[in-house]
């Protein structure tokens, strides 16, 4: 081989070195892929009765997933989200900030896939939704970053812009508690008959009854008449 030829395949070598080189140093500077994925048919703002599907992808060999906590973006009230379909055995619950879904542990190496139907979406662009995905050793992975650049980003869905004329719908009635009836009162309880006992001895414990007042009243009469009638005997045998 010709020293021409030698240096010709050098040069060929170095090249493909440096393009292979290259390469790996732009995918390892791009962004971390999200390890929830989220998508829907309707991503739309102001898209009613929508379905959304998630993907928490597995990141353990030894442990299975068995529970997802999610926070909603904000304008996706937790009452206005119902529950679609999950892994076997999985229970939906909502919280005052979203939901979570757990149950028995998937297959280890498996994704946990579900799905949720939003009454409508809001008028954004995207919507992050904050994942914990816990797994049946304790471990907790936090897929909650804003960034999506970030090593633990949330996953996000894209929206498309409003339909023309679309309009926001009136929100769901928030939950709201009862307040239980007051207790009736021990008086307010009472018949009237032991109403009016418990009068009567009210006056009996402040001081003497009506009746024995009336009795006083009538013996102050009688004496009184009594010395009328002295004064008057008296001063009829003196005259």
């Amino acid at each position: 081989m010709s020293h021409t030829k030698i240096k010709h395949s050098a040069l060929r070598r170095l090249t493909l070195v440096t393009a292979a080189t290259a390469t790996a140093l732009l995918v390892t500077a791009g962004p971390a892929s999200a390890h929830v994925e989220v998508e829907s048919d309707k991503a739309q703002a102001l898209a009613e009765n929508v379905e959304i599907s998630f993907e928490a992808e597995s990141e353990s060999d030894t442990a299975g997933i068995t529970k997802l906590r999610v926070v909603l973006p904000e304008g996706i009230a937790p009452a206005d989200v119902t529950y679609g379909e999950g892994p076997k055995g999985w229970k939906f619950t909502s919280a005052d900030d979203g939901y979570t879904i757990e149950g028995p542990a998937v297959k280890k190496g498996v994704n946990a896939e579900y799905s949720i139907v939003v009454k409508q979406l809001p008028d954004a662009k995207e919507l992050p939704f904050k994942t914990l995905q816990t797994y049946e050793d304790g471990r907790i992975d936090r897929w909650i970053e804003l960034d999506e650049n970030s090593d633990n980003p949330a996953p996000f869905l894209k929206l498309k812009a409003a339909a023309p004329g679309a309009k926001p719908i009136s929100p769901s009635p928030s939950r709201t508690e009862t307040a239980p009836s007051p207790a009736p009162t021990p008086e307010a309880a009472e018949s009237p008959a032991s109403s009016s006992a418990r009068a009567e001895k009210k006056d009996d414990d402040s001081g003497l009854s009506a009746g024995a007042w009336a009795g006083i009243a009538l013996a102050v009469v009688v004496v009184a008449g009594g010395a009328v009638y002295l004064v008057r005997r008296r001063a009829a045998a003196s005259e």
